[in-house]
Formats: C-alpha cells, structure tokens, sequence
C-alpha cells in the first residue's frame, strides 16, 4: 500500500514552517521556528479524517495529560495547544533532532551502563505518570526520544488512560512486541503493571537488539508473537556482557501475571539500581516528585528541601560481600538538565517522526477493536503491517555511549594570605524517621534551621556491616534491607566548610 501524502503544514501565528518532520496514522508532525521566544519547535497537528468528536477528545486528553508531567526531565514538554483558523488542533512541542531509541537499537549496540541509566530515568518518569492516576499504555523503543544532553524523553500519550479506567480497554491500543499478556486476554485487569512490563521489555530490546519474543528466524507475524507473550519464558538476551541479576531482572519486570512483576516502576527502577552497585557504577538518581516539603506551617516549611531524586543502596547479607559506596550525586543536575535550544521531537502511534522500519506484525501499533476478540487482534496487526511502512529519518547524531558524566562536589579552599575564623558544626538533624515496607526502609528526617547549605549523609549498619550513603541535599533516602533490622544515623554537613554535626547529637533509629 502506498503511504498517503502528508498533510498541508497548518498555518500558525508566530510561527515558521521549516519541513516535514513524520507521519503517523493520525497526525503530522512538523518542524517549526517560533519567533518568540526563539527556539524550533515539533508542531503535531492532527489530520483533517481525525477530526472527529471523538478524535478531538482524545487530542485534548493527551495535551492536558502531557502538561500535567511534561515539567519531568524525562517526559516530553508541551509548550502550547490550540486549534488553527481552519480548525485543525495542534500541539506546540519540544523538539529533539537525535534518533529515538527505536532507531538507535536497530543501528548501534547500545552498551550495559548506558541502557541501565535509561531504565532508571524512564521509571522515574513512568512513576510520576502512575502517581499522577495515568497509565501510558504503550512504552516502546520508539516514544523514547532523546535529548541534545542524551537523556531519554517519554512521549506519546495519545492513548493514555486514568488508572480509575484502567479496565475499560475497548478502544485501548498499544503496539503488541512490548505489551503484557494481559491485553490480550478476556476479562484481565490491566492496570500499572502493564506499565512495568512495557517499561521491561523495552530496556530488554535496547540490550538484545531485538523485542523480547522478536525470533531472529521464523515467522514474527502478530499470532506467532502474542502466542509468545502469553505462553513462552523471557528468552536470554544472548549477551556476554548482561550479568545474571538482570537478566532475572526482565524476567521477573515480565512476569506472565501483573502480580508476580516489581510492585511499581520505583520498584523496578530500585532493582535496576542494585544492577549498577553491583556492577560498580554510581546509581542513577530516580528523579520522581516529592511532596515532603508541603507543611501547613509556614515555619516548618522553610525547613524542607525541595528535592525530586531519590537514591537507594543494597544491604547485602554477606558481610564479606564488596559493597559499592554511592557517591555524592546532584539531584538538581539529575531532576534539571541545561536547557536547550533545540530538543526532541515526539512521536509515537500518533507521529511516527524518525521512527525506523518496524518488524512485519511486530513494530506496528496495533488499535484494538476489542480485547475480547483474539482474531480481531490477530487480523488487523497483520493489516497494520503492511499500513507501517515507516519513514527513516536521520535527525542528528547517534548519541555518546557513556551518556551524561556525573557531576561532582568541589570544596572551598581558603588562601594561606587570609586568616579564616575557625567554622563551627552545623546542627544535627531532627525528626529522624524510618518506615520499613517488607525489605524497603524509607528514610526522612527535617534539616535544621542553618544559615549555610547543608548536605546529609545516612550512615548505615546492618549485619555487623557500617558504610554512608550521601544523599547531597535531600532530606529523605530508601535503602533497601534483608538483613533484618538494619539501623541508621542521619548526620548533617556544611556544604561549603565541610563540617560535620557533632556525634553526640546525631540521631539514630532503627527498622
């Protein structure tokens, strides 16, 4: 079948139309030049046959879903929407030229390290979808775009859904390679797990070059693969370099029952991060909102620290085990990278921009007619097949494999010409707290009243083992325990002098 033509690019106020960017079966998207502010931007405007009650209701779904977790580093940010003088609604959104994670599978071997900081920052983004009450419903390889500054940028949530109607999957689609077996059975609640299992599956495919029950040969077609899904164990990656925690890993983030997988993307994300101690990397910040600072006394509200990361460490059981000690991570370089002039441009079922070549009956999205009917499923992604004949696109550079360097500490040094008046401690912290939930110990704590910047530090002790953990400014940490009872001291530093609180008054708990 022959791809139809693209729309005509919509004619917007302030706004300089600059080339075709992608198609999908619903939308256009196009690259633009906004006068002011000046910056490019990815305009998506939905086709004139979309144009219906319905179509339009779902177009204003995504645009004020998207807005509610666009402010996520890790979450495409829609500047604007509107409709134009002729009718067509549109979405004004940031534009990213480097190829999404679809086109970077298919073209480079995507390395351990990196694929595990992209798991981590994507489950934070995930979580903050699932906090916010939204299910994505279709995570894949290519919604991920990525940054100038190489971070991953979920977008597409044209098809999103409150959790409240998590159950009502009559018009529900998604693409079938990275969906849970549960949407493809009658009756089956499909809730965050669903999530989780995509979430899986896509880090899988970044690792294995491949979906996870893709066969490299034989038949791929929608039957094979959903028969597949429901049935048959998360083959290996077939990589040398992948350890065997994380294989066991996306075994258990695709579980056939929803029940058996991580609890939540941070769940996921947090065992992700026991894959990077364990392999001696420095775990990546799960960057998720944190409400800890909301006080109704305005007193106390001052001192709360406004984070969004959250750090976790392993308590292993082995004394004798090597334990890697995180270093001091900048949650505000994590949870605000620089802006940019030019970022990502979103696609997904809607906008298929810069998408590469899709698998027959397995990279098509599949728009389900009803979840109830497994022919229907079978019949129409073979006819999506031969509808995805997908654009490739070169927008911009591979990225660098290492990713984003850490950012480290520095200390104040003073001059041997300038006397300086000895610095004092600053003041233990107060409100020490623990709340253990099976093996996760949450650890929160309020700073103290202090003209400096503090930073905090949780040293820990659990089975006849000491070591800290740093969590730069945040007032709260998860460390993640089976020991036990494992036992913690929240101690306070001068982020400029480097001073400690005194030992005396450091508080102590234990869970």
């Amino acid at each position: 079948m022959t791809r139809r033509p693209p729309s005509r690019p919509p004619e917007i106020p302030g706004f300089g139309y600059e080339r075709l960017l992608g198609s999908g079966g619903f939308a256009d998207v196009f690259l633009y030049q906004q006068e002011l502010p000046r910056r490019r931007v990815a305009v998506k405007a939905l086709l004139a046959d979309a144009i219906t009650p319905a179509g339009l209701a779902q177009f204003v779904d995504e645009a004020n879903l998207m807005a509610q977790l666009s402010t996520h580093p890790s979450i495409v940010t829609i500047y604007q929407a509107a409709t134009t003088a002729d009718g067509r609604p549109y979405l004004v959104m940031e534009y990213c030229p480097r190829p999404n994670l679809s086109v970077r599978y298919r073209n480079e071997r995507i390395g351990v390290a990196e694929s595990l900081r992209i798991a981590v920052r994507l489950a934070g983004a995930v979580e903050t979808a699932h906090r916010a009450g939204i299910l994505h419903r279709d995570i894949k390889p290519a919604n991920v775009l990525t940054t100038d500054y190489g971070w991953p940028a979920l977008t597409d949530f044209g098809i999103s859904v409150a959790t409240a109607a998590a159950d009502d999957t009559d018009q529900a689609g998604m693409s079938i390679p990275w969906a849970a077996p549960e949407f493809f059975s009658d009756d089956t609640p499909r809730g965050a797990g669903g999530d989780v299992y995509a979430l899986t599956a896509t880090i899988y495919t970044l690792l294995a070059g491949r979906s996870p029950f893709e066969q490299g040969r034989g038949s791929n077609s929608a039957l094979d693969l959903i028969t597949r899904i429901e049935r048959d164990p998360v083959p290996p990656t077939g990589r040398d370099d992948v350890p065997p925690s994380l294989e066991e890993l996306f075994r258990r983030g695709m579980a056939k029952r929803p029940e058996a997988r991580f609890s939540s993307a941070a769940a996921f994300a947090r065992a992700v991060q026991r894959v990077e101690q364990e392999l001696h990397l420095t775990p990546t910040a799960l960057d998720v909102p944190d409400t800890s600072w909301v006080e109704t006394d305005e007193d106390a509200e001052d001192q709360r620290t406004r984070v969004r990361s959250i750090s976790t460490v392993q308590v292993n059981r082995d004394p004798g085990a090597t334990r890697h000690r995180p270093a001091i991570i900048d949650p505000a370089a994590r949870a605000h990278p620089a802006p940019a002039a030019e970022q990502g441009v979103r696609e997904g079922r809607d906008a298929a921009a810069g998408q590469g070549a899709e698998e027959a009956g397995a990279g098509a999205p599949v728009q389900e007619r009803s979840v109830r009917r497994r022919n229907a499923w079978i019949a129409l992604g073979a006819a999506l097949v031969v509808v995805a004949a997908v654009t490739a696109m070169a927008i911009g550079a591979l990225n660098q494999p290492d990713g984003i360097e850490e950012p480290t500490t520095s200390e104040s040094v003073a001059t041997a010409d300038e006397p300086t008046a000895q610095p004092t401690p600053p003041p233990p912290v107060a409100d020490l707290s623990l709340d253990r939930t099976g093996d996760d110990v949450d650890v929160t704590w309020t700073a103290p009243k202090y003209d400096g910047e503090l930073e905090f530090v949780i040293v820990v002790t659990s089975g006849g083992d000491s070591w800290d953990l740093s969590t730069g400014a945040r007032t709260s940490g998860t460390i993640e325990d089976r020991a036990g009872e494992v036992c913690v001291t929240v101690k306070s530093i001068d982020a400029t002098t480097r001073k400690v609180s005194s030992d005396n008054g450091n508080p102590t708990a234990c869970a």
